[in-house]
């Protein structure tokens, strides 16, 4: 078992404003916690890992194929590996959550 304490772990600046940090990793999962702050913009990109996650405050908008998708604190959503997407944070507060990657993201681009 491996346990990674949330206080012990780094949160980086992968674009402006959006926040990253990786969590516990295993044979075929991995762990990322995200905090974007309002008006920041994931821009659209893509990787081979399957994405699902679950948003634990605020409201993030995802547009995949020139489609808005809004997830609400609270909700979970899955993204199929090698699909574009983009998000982004227009609301008042942060938005906070997590995604599991399959198989493991444990060596992330925007950790460089």
């Amino acid at each position: 078992m491996e346990i990674v304490d949330h206080d012990a772990i780094d949160r980086t600046e992968a674009v402006d404003g959006v926040h990253l940090s990786q969590g516990a990793a295993g044979d075929d999962t991995s762990v990322q916690e995200f905090f974007i702050e309002p008006g920041a913009e994931v821009p659209e990109h893509s990787h081979h890992h399957e994405q699902a996650g679950v948003v634990t405050q605020g409201t993030l908008t995802f547009v995949i194929d020139g489609v808005e998708h809004l997830v609400h604190a609270g909700d979970s959503y899955n993204i199929p590996g090698d699909e574009p997407h983009a998000a982004y944070n227009d609301g008042d507060v942060p938005v906070e959550g997590y995604d599991i990657f399959s198989p493991p993201r444990t060596n992330p681009d925007w950790q460089d």
